[in-house]
């Protein structure tokens, strides 16, 4: 059973990062492929009618840890609580700018919330990015399964170390990379003209950097956790979805330069999706890493919830999981084709 749950956290994280991934990426370049109101419109048209659904992925994420590993949850809600803060205060601004942008026909409100939409969005995957390299790095657990960090110590990976140092910051940014480019293929596929053209050659650029950072985050992740590359060398699952990271990658680009923005979108899915999943078979069972003795990690094992209950959430789960993917298949399929900035006074 908590090999179970580990898999349904991992995958509600996943198809977070694709889902609020393309949306973050979306509003990070809003301000660059969208140049007047009208296309920047088009923009908030083209992903309007699923970021606010692509959220709720957090909140099941968060539900599969409360369920299936309490400990994790609440140990990462009290170390993290700061940082937890600056997130939600984001997601708060970024769903306020989309909404409240259109309300007022006038230019400086418009371009007053155009720059909170892209703060936001641009910093966003930072944080998460910079979450994902401190669990990575591991933090400093107590004999009780609790930690405290500052923002900052020395700026070194070792002890005492903060929430910020070279490594979680070299994190971030490829995280950042990853979903800004995500956003640049989600446009290029949605939206037509200008906004389109701007849109794919971002996510070219953006792409190559992500390939060259990717190899290089790999290798400096092995340095500040040394089982992460025996793990993947050991690990079949890790090989297989590293492997369909890297394809989708070379569909990036090859769809790309074919003009086929679909299916550079489409790679750029699977790029995530391996990415994500190859990480967490990695440093399976670990959760949180403890960075003084590995004794006092939280793992799926030590951390896991109670049976009975894991056995009568599974049973809810495998009834609200087709209902969710129906539902997204439903808005897809509704609102598929090009996107189409709606008239002044009608929509965002």
């Amino acid at each position: 059973m908590p090999e179970v749950w580990y898999a349904i956290t991992v995958f509600m994280l996943a198809a977070y990062v694709v889902l609020d991934g393309f949306d973050f990426g979306a509003g990070a370049l809003h301000l660059f492929v969208a140049r007047e109101d009208r296309e920047r419109r088009l923009v908030l048209a083209a992903i309007g009618p699923f970021w606010d659904g692509n959220e709720v992925w957090l909140l099941a994420a968060g539900g599969a840890l409360f369920v299936g590993f309490p400990r994790v949850l609440s140990s990462g809600i009290s170390g993290f609580y700061f940082a937890i803060f600056l997130v939600l205060w984001c997601l708060i601004l970024r769903g306020i700018s989309i909404e409240f942008r259109s309300h007022v026909r006038d230019g400086v409100w418009r371009v007053t919330w155009d720059f909170f939409f892209w703060f936001a969005s641009a910093l966003l995957p930072v944080f998460f990015g910079a979450a994902l390299g401190n669990l990575l790095r591991g933090v400093p657990l107590d004999s009780q399964g609790w930690f405290e960090l500052p923002l900052f110590t020395d700026f070194t990976a070792r002890e005492p170390v903060g929430i910020l140092d070279w490594y979680t910051v070299l994190v971030g940014v490829f995280a950042a990379a990853a979903l800004y480019a995500h956003g640049g293929t989600y446009l290029s596929w949605r939206t037509d003209g200008a906004v389109r053209d701007r849109s794919r050659r971002a996510g070219r650029a953006l792409y190559a950097a992500v390939a060259f950072l990717w190899p290089a985050v790999t290798v400096e992740t092995s340095r500040v956790n040394g089982s992460f590359l025996p793990s993947l060398a050991s690990r079949p699952a890790a090989w297989l979805l590293a492997a369909v990271g890297a394809a989708g990658l070379v569909t990036v680009f090859a769809g790309s330069a074919r003009g086929n923005d679909r299916a550079a979108f489409l790679g750029s899915c699977a790029f995530l999706v391996g990415l994500s999943a190859a990480t967490a078979a990695c440093v399976f069972p670990t959760m949180l890493r403890a960075t003084g003795d590995p004794a006092l990690s939280l793992t799926a094992y030590n951390a896991v919830g109670d049976p009975a209950g894991l056995k009568t959430a599974l049973g809810w789960f495998s009834v609200g999981l087709p209902l969710a993917v129906l539902y997204f298949v439903i808005v897809f399929r509704l609102y598929r084709g090009k996107a189409v900035a709606a008239a002044e006074g009608e929509g965002y």
